[in-house]
């Protein structure tokens, strides 16, 4: 087993490391703005990654179903044990959000997509594109209700679902593919070679992100709410998609990719939304950076045991 996990390593794991290692490289000594690279990949690359993978997608209507039910199943029960886990910590109502950011939602999209296409190929990227899809509306509803209860508007969750270019593009692909129809073969290669530039960007800015998170050191109780939430992310996620999985009865790469994902460290995302409704940012952009570190030792792991 060690030596597949140490192939894992250097077939998966390094490649990705490059371009996270030369994010972090700019981001620190050449001072890189990711803001205008997040506009870059929000509304081009990443539109354009979901068109090109969906429009080739050998997926199924059983695979989009299953696939749907395992997050929202995964979802809820990662909340459960966010809550609870709060109650006996007696702790505030922002730092319970930041918990329930950290547990409930994964880096899938920067740094999940590139990692399922090395480790699973083309086939599994194209079962993670429709996982991925699902996420953006999920963290973009959900998420938000997450973060700020008191805030939420269901008429603001469907406005910040539908003003993501990558919704339109899962729906433009969905609506061809329904009329059996394709993109005329100039307009696909040119989609094609926009889209094989993801991975490579997403992951140099995550590699910036990194190294642009500020470690601040927190008091007794926030220590507590930080270490839960990284044992949460990295011990207790695992377990708990494997135990839906398994009532789902997936099989196959699919249950490889969605486990995967479902063990991811947690979302960028995460960090916007506790930074927009005050949900403790400190603690979850820390445990941004830390599960993102680990995750590069633990992962190779968990892709072996799962294949």
């Amino acid at each position: 087993m060690i030596k597949t996990v140490i192939t894992t390593l250097f077939q998966v794991m390094i490649p990705l490391m490059i371009p996270v290692s030369a994010g972090a490289i700019l981001g620190r000594w050449a001072r890189l703005d990711t803001k205008p690279l997040l506009t870059l990949t929000l509304y081009y690359l990443s539109p354009a990654m979901i068109l090109d993978t969906l429009m080739n997608a050998h997926v199924s209507h059983s695979d989009i179903f299953h696939t749907l039910v395992f997050s929202l199943l995964n979802l809820v029960m990662l909340w459960a044990i966010a809550t609870s886990l709060s109650k006996p910590l007696h702790i505030p109502a922002n730092e319970k959000a930041a918990l329930v950011l950290v547990s409930s939602f994964t880096n899938s999209v920067n740094y999940g997509l590139p990692l399922v296409l090395l480790a699973f190929g083309k086939l599994g990227l194209e079962k993670a594109s429709v996982y991925v899809v699902i996420q953006m509306v999920i963290v973009n509803t959900i998420g938000v209700y997450f973060a700020a209860r008191s805030q939420f508007s269901i008429k603001n969750a469907v406005r910040s679902v539908f003003s993501l270019p990558a919704i339109y593009a899962a729906m433009l692909a969905l609506v061809l593919r329904g009329f059996h129809l394709s993109l005329p073969s100039g307009v696909a290669k040119g989609v094609s070679m926009v889209a094989d530039a993801y991975s490579p960007v997403v992951m140099a800015i995550l590699g910036a992100q990194i190294v642009s998170v500020k470690t601040t050191k927190f008091e007794w109780k926030s220590q507590r709410v930080f270490w839960t939430g990284m044992a949460v992310r990295l011990l207790v996620s695992p377990a708990v998609a494997l135990v839906c999985l398994s009532i789902l009865h997936i099989k196959g790469i699919l249950q490889s990719v969605l486990f995967v994902l479902a063990c991811m460290p947690v979302a960028v995302n995460a960090g916007i939304l506790a930074e927009k409704f005050n949900a403790s940012p400190s603690i979850v952009s820390k445990c941004i950076l830390w599960t993102t570190l680990v995750s590069f030792i633990i992962l190779p792991f968990l892709i072996v045991v799962i294949k």
